[in-house]
């Protein structure tokens, strides 16, 4: 009952959202007008608009792919598309793409992936997912200052905000990852105060499970720390994976036969949207999105071209990739069977060893 209450709040949230989007963007604009613009666009421009999408997901794909298999688990390259995609889906219809990686946790646990391994991997993605916005905002805000004052003069406050949250996303996930034993005390310490407060019954054979499952965890941790190696390549593929997107606004420009605006500044743009509102506890960041779009790019896209510029790039780069991802989350669901794991995973962090509680370093 708690679950489906919650999947309808998520869901009124997400509608009372989308409508409030809707009329904020299109309150008193000729709608007609918006349609016949975007009617004439070159649809071949668009082609590569839809690819750097699938680029996008497919990027994330490949790094769970990439670290899993350096973690000596062997997956199937589709199946972590599959992964993405779920993540994805939940992260666009939950506020502050809070569902994602829950969702992909539980999925991957469905192909027997051990919990705390998954956790780990999906916190490594999610770190440098955000070091990517960090990298850029820094990057804008301190050696871009002509930028700056040329197109963000109206949205400073929350460009900046938008940093701020992600550097401190980003130092707190840090600390967990890489310091696993203050991230197994936190753990511990959270069941204590939830069985004392009656909210889960005290059962030793939890503690001990816990403790097993953050020793995996540790021993996970251990061997990422010792593979450099591994976070630069991860680091590489996110940054590709982030451009691919941010590409999409540029492939608008050009499909509407605009010339004069340079490339860097459309692609940079539309990365400041996404530092600005990647934080922020909007489902995909409905709606300021949108409005942040309208403020910045008034520069760009001229001769009433702005409104309909904002509907394809965003319907491309957000709606697209909804409608994607909520296809292949449902296929994923019918499609990844359940095996129970036992006792002992054969799972091994290399360097570690198989205990019957779990994995112990």
């Amino acid at each position: 009952m708690a679950s489906k209450k919650k999947k309808l709040i998520n869901t009124l949230f997400l509608v009372i959202v989308f409508a409030l989007t809707l009329y904020s963007v299109f309150k008193g604009e000729d709608l007609h007008a918006v349609l016949r613009a975007i009617m004439k666009v070159n649809p071949l421009y668009l082609l590569p608009a839809v690819a750097g999408v699938i680029v996008f997901i497919w990027g994330e794909s490949i790094i769970i792919h990439y670290m899993l298999g350096t973690l000596k688990i062997q997956t199937k390259k589709w199946t972590c598309f599959q992964y993405s995609c779920v993540g994805f889906f939940f992260s666009a219809i939950t506020p502050s793409a809070s569902g994602g990686q829950p969702m992909q946790i539980y999925y991957m646990r469905k192909n027997e992936i051990p919990v705390p391994v998954s956790t780990l991997v999906l916190m490594i993605v999610t770190i440098t997912y955000k070091s990517v916005l960090v990298v850029i905002g820094l990057f804008v805000a301190f050696f871009q200052r002509g930028f700056v004052h040329k197109y963000l003069e109206g949205i400073l406050p929350i460009f900046y905000l938008g940093v701020a949250l992600n550097v401190g996303c980003c130092i707190a996930m840090s600390i967990l990852a890489f310091h696993p034993a203050l991230a197994k005390e936190i753990m511990m310490r959270c069941l204590k105060i939830l069985e004392r407060l009656h909210i889960m019954k005290h059962k030793p054979e939890r503690t001990e499970k816990l403790a097993a499952s953050m020793d995996q965890y540790n021993a996970t941790a251990a061997y990422l720390r010792s593979h450099v190696k591994v976070i630069i390549n991860v680091l590489v593929i996110t940054f590709f994976q982030r451009f691919a997107l941010f590409f999409v606004t540029w492939f608008v420009y050009r499909a509407f036969g605009l010339h004069g605006a340079h490339i860097y500044d459309i692609v940079m743009l539309q990365a400041v949207v996404s530092v600005s509102v990647d934080m922020l506890p909007l489902p995909g960041g409905m709606g300021i999105s949108e409005n942040l779009f309208l403020v910045i790019f008034r520069g760009i896209f001229k001769a009433g071209l702005l409104l309909p510029a904002m509907v394809l790039s965003r319907g491309i780069a957000y709606y697209v990739q909804l409608l994607l991802s909520a296809g292949m989350t449902l296929f994923t669901h019918l499609t990844i069977g359940f095996k129970e794991q036992k006792k002992g995973t054969s799972y091994t962090v290399p360097g570690t060893k198989v205990g019957k509680t779990g994995v112990s370093p």
